[in-house]
């Protein structure tokens, strides 16, 4: 070995002797950033070599960089000298390897891991932890799916390992585990927190027909429509939407069953408490119409506090049959107080005892026997109505129309007649106005005995036909019976083939008796008279002599 040789060799030796003992492919290093270009990174290792790392490896998912100039970092050797004299250094490698060491032993003790957003694939979203690719499904990306599916996308977020496969490079996490977990844990917590009669804070999460969820900050709480407010309230969206911030006072913790209620009209006091102060009977108070119901309609006085008008209490004259006759909900009346019951919650209100009683004043301006005149409102079977004022109607009954037989009121009447009636009876309680058209003229039967003597002769219209004779109207109201027995001087089987109904005849009074109303009639006899009057004229060859003047000249003669 020559001299030149032999120190070659010593300085190779020397060299050797200075490198890092554990500069070694698949080695650890630490080293500091020397530079850092847009394709290659220089980092100094302490090797008489600088090493080298692709910049791209040294990106985070969103493009950014994960070190600077002069920063510290830890990176893997991958070949000690390459081409170009440099230490082959990787960051993802090792980046890699110490986040799969990280995602096995998370999936084994439920540990949870941050993981990037970096886009959105089939069936969820594509994640990254400190390098590793992994899938996140969209069923375990959120609580409740959202409007914006994609709103996590460029987000850390974090995770729990579902599966994990490093031979299959195949991961798969959840974002929706450990949301509930901390959900559950805020809800532990705050549940601990609550106790009755507190004031919190909240936002409603859900609305259904019978009350609202309030989300207190991870735990629902739910609040019964009645709850709500003091005053009746048909929806809860009558008040309240999803989203809405508002305090409200719980009423009771179940910390077993993990349930609390709450009520927002707790916060104010009970306004019936001073219902009994602010309210007497007989007072006049104004509200708003709120709801509507077959029996009335109810009115807020004040919140919290609302009356009923009974249907009945609605008009003094007006027949209602529904309280939207009259009213609408949002209507401003003014109104009566006829009852107050705070133990019950109960108002009672009037509408019609805000104007006079009309019927009070009808009684003072029309007593019994006042004659009216007013218009033919309606005709029924059993009588017509007349319009008396613009409140109020009277009644005719078919009875009080006519003093004669009426089938049915149309036969005389029809609406728009005017017509004279006289004021029978007055009901101001039970609202009813009785008047009467026959009594304008005296009962027929009454002066019949003076008008109508027996044996004198009436002329009349048949008004009805039966077997044992036929009744004769002799005037309005006053009706004859001739018996089939008065009819003719012969036998009578069937009055039927002799008469029709509007014919007109002559009979004599047999009988009259007014108390009884009974009057009967003959016209056999009256047949008879004139037959006897006609035979006597004939014989004298006077018409006109009397049956006195004819035995008078006969006497004379003898």
């Amino acid at each position: 070995m020559t001299e030149i040789q032999a120190t070659e060799d010593f300085e190779l030796l020397l060299e050797h002797q200075n490198e890092p003992v554990h500069l070694r492919r698949g080695a650890v290093v630490e080293g500091r950033v020397l530079t850092i270009n847009p394709d290659w990174t220089f980092v100094d290792i302490g090797y008489k070599s600088e090493g080298i790392v692709a910049t791209e490896e040294l990106r985070r998912a969103d493009g950014t960089l994960r070190v600077q100039e002069g920063d510290q970092i830890e990176v893997l050797v991958e070949r000690i000298r390459g081409e170009d004299g440099l230490v082959r250094l990787s960051f993802a490698k090792l980046l890699q390897s110490r986040a799969w060491e990280r995602i096995l032993a998370a999936q084994k003790d439920g540990q949870v891991l941050e993981a990037y957003v970096v886009e959105p694939i089939k069936g969820g979203f594509a994640v990254e932890i400190e390098g590793v690719r992994a899938f996140l499904p969209f069923s375990h990306a959120y609580l409740e799916p959202p409007r914006e599916r994609n709103q996590i996308v460029g987000k850390t977020i974090k995770v729990e390992v579902l599966s994990a496969s490093r031979r299959r490079n195949n991961v798969v996490v959840s974002h929706k585990n450990v949301l509930e977990k901390e959900r559950e844990a805020r809800r532990r917590a705050l549940l601990e927190s609550l106790e009755e009669g507190k004031v919190v804070e909240g936002t409603v999460s859900k609305i259904l027909d019978y009350g609202v969820f309030v989300d207190l900050g991870g735990l629902d709480a739910f609040m019964h429509l009645s709850d709500l407010s003091w005053g009746k309230v048909r929806h809860p969206e009558d008040l309240l939407r999803t989203g809405d911030r508002l305090r409200v006072k719980v009423l009771s913790v179940d910390r077993e069953k993990g349930k609390v209620k709450v009520g927002l009209k707790q916060l104010t006091p009970d306004p019936w408490e001073k219902v009994a102060e602010k309210y007497h009977e007989g007072d006049r108070v104004s509200g708003r119409v709120v709801s509507l119901t077959s029996f009335g309609a109810f009115v807020e006085v004040e919140p919290g506090v609302e009356g009923l008008i009974h249907i009945s209490e609605l008009s003094w004259t007006k027949r209602i049959r529904h309280p939207r006759d009259v009213l609408s909900v949002g209507d401003q009346v003014e109104v009566v107080v006829l009852k107050v019951d705070p133990e019950a919650r109960r108002l009672s209100l009037s509408l019609r005892q805000v104007e006079p009683n009309p019927w009070e004043i009808l009684v003072e301006n029309m007593p019994p026997g006042t004659v009216i005149e007013a218009p033919v409102k309606t005709i029924t079977d059993f009588g017509i109505f007349v319009e008396v004022t613009k409140d109020i109607d009277g009644f005719i009954h078919i009875s009080d129309l006519s003093w004669g037989r009426l089938e049915h009121p149309s036969e005389k009447f029809k609406p728009g007649d005017m017509v004279r009636a006289v004021v029978l009876k007055i009901d101001p309680e039970r609202e009813k106005l009785a008047l009467g058209i026959k009594q304008l003229t005296p009962d027929p039967w009454t002066v019949a005995p003076e008008k109508y003597p027996v044996g004198s002769t009436v002329s009349g219209r048949v008004t009805k036909i039966t077997d044992f004779g036929i009744f004769v109207e002799v005037e309005e109201g006053l009706e004859g019976l001739v018996h089939v027995s008065e009819i003719s001087q012969e036998r009578v089987k069937e009055p039927a083939k002799l008469f029709e109904v509007g014919q007109e005849v002559k009979a004599k009074v047999l009988r009259i008796d007014p108390e009884r109303k009974r009057l009967s009639l003959s016209i056999r006899r009256y047949q008879e008279e004139a037959e006897k009057e006609a035979y006597l004229g004939e014989s004298t060859g006077r018409a006109g002599v009397t049956l006195g003047d004819f035995l008078k000249e006969a006497a004379q003669s003898k």
